[in-house]
């Protein structure tokens, strides 16, 4: 059993809230996690809606079926049952009017939709559920390691030392991913993966979406992990795909809400600059990338190193998002690039408005022109420039200027 970072969170929002909602990919590991936690930390019952009895049951009368449960309940895969949601909003509500001390953390959730992207369900729970999201392993879990580096980057926490390399790059992109195959053969890999496209595309879509094409989705998927780390052009993905503008954009936000793809949004604080206002578009798995493209990532890493430096930001973006689903703080992942070219992979601002960035260089050396984003964007805030680093594969963290490093991999889980 890996440890997962995420278990602390959730039992500190069950404290402050009636309900708590873990979402996030199918297979991520949710069902293991809450399950784990009920049979130490936090005594409950379980149902799962994959089971088709509990689902029709629950369907047929979900104020009945919720009232049976006299003590804490885990409610897995909650959004085939989204009439639960108005029902878990009057039980919560009878709770904190009946003893206030006692009405939080009866509730605990998964699902494998993006509730944010369901306002239906959301907005029946607003101020009475925390939404907490579980990503694939990180590195941080694989290794066992209790590394901040988000903390380090946003205090600007460096100084010129050598990096210890705890595990090979290739070995940290193959392992973090989903936990049952983080140890698998390729070959059972390949087989996983497809029935995991075919579960999530043919059936989980059907249960929140009325989809007339879905022969679309798998096209649009892979037409996606194409362009991974590469601005999002709607028309030129409709051209691709065959479809108009409109249903394009539909489907690839239903790829989002399911977990598969996600954005980073562009960075500019004032919306007069000459600013690429389009977002970035990542896989929300770096080996379900390569599977979808066909990669085999050690033969890439030395054949085609064009190719492997966008797995390789791909990658860094999923583990970031994974080390800020982790975080108390809410800091806000974007990416910079001005009209003329100039650009950061990514940016990490904080509520007050300060922020770090990070270009990543699938390389070994880094030099000073490496920084001209970073330097651009030093230049445009000022003071609010906390730190920028260029992520890249050598050993040694060298300073390059005023809060400025070049800072190597492996320091994100060391």
């Amino acid at each position: 059993m890996i440890e997962r970072q995420l278990d602390k969170k959730i039992l500190d929002a069950l404290e402050s809230f009636p309900v708590v909602y873990v979402n996030g990919p199918r297979q991520a590991g949710k069902s293991t996690l809450v399950q784990q936690l009920a049979s130490h930390q936090w005594p409950a019952d379980y149902v799962t809606f994959d089971e088709a009895s509990m689902l029709g049951a629950a369907d047929a009368n979900p104020e009945s079926f919720l009232r049976a449960y006299q003590r804490n309940v885990i409610l897995d895969e909650v959004q085939m049952v989204p009439s639960l949601f108005r029902v878990l909003k009057i039980l919560a509500d009878e709770a904190r009017l009946a003893d206030k001390e006692t009405a939080n953390g009866r509730y605990l959730l998964t699902g494998s939709a993006n509730i944010m992207a369901l306002p239906k369900m959301s907005d029946a729970l607003v101020g009475r559920m925390d939404v907490l999201t579980l990503y694939p392993l990180s590195v941080l879990e694989i290794t066992q390691s209790a590394a901040s580096f988000i903390d380090r980057l946003i205090s600007n926490q460096f100084k010129p030392s050598t990096v210890k390399r705890k595990i090979a790059t290739v070995d940290a992109i193959r392992k973090a991913t989903f936990p049952e195959i983080t140890a698998q053969s390729d070959k059972k890999r390949k087989q996983w993966f497809e029935a995991y496209i075919t579960t999530i595309l043919q059936r989980d879509v059907r249960q929140i979406a009325d989809i007339a094409k879905l022969g679309v989705l798998p096209n649009l998927l892979r037409v996606l992990a194409g362009r991974a780390g590469g601005l999002i052009s709607e028309a030129d993905l409709s051209r691709t795909i065959g479809q108009n503008s409109v249903t394009t954009k539909s489907y690839r936000i239903l790829l989002q809400m399911m977990f598969l793809t996600f954005d980073v949004k562009p960075w500019y604080r004032n919306i007069g600059k000459r600013m690429v206002k389009a977002p970035k578009g990542y896989i929300v798995d770096t080996a379900l990338l390569c599977h979808l493209q066909q990669i085999d990532i050690a033969k890439v890493e030395i054949n085609s190193p064009d190719i492997f430096g966008h797995i390789f930001e791909n990658f860094v973006a999923t583990e970031l998002i994974k080390q800020l689903s982790f975080l108390d703080s809410t800091i806000e992942l974007y990416h910079f690039r001005t009209s003329d070219g100039k650009e950061v992979d990514f940016v990490l601002e904080q509520p007050d408005g300060t922020l770090a960035a990070i270009e990543v260089k699938a390389r070994d050396s880094v030099t000073a022109n490496d920084f001209k984003g970073l330097n651009e964007l030093s230049r445009q805030i000022g003071d609010d420039f906390i730190c920028g680093v260029v992520l890249y594969r050598g050993n040694k963290i060298i300073p390059f200027g005023e809060k400025l490093w070049a800072v190597p991999i492996d320091a994100m889980w060391t």
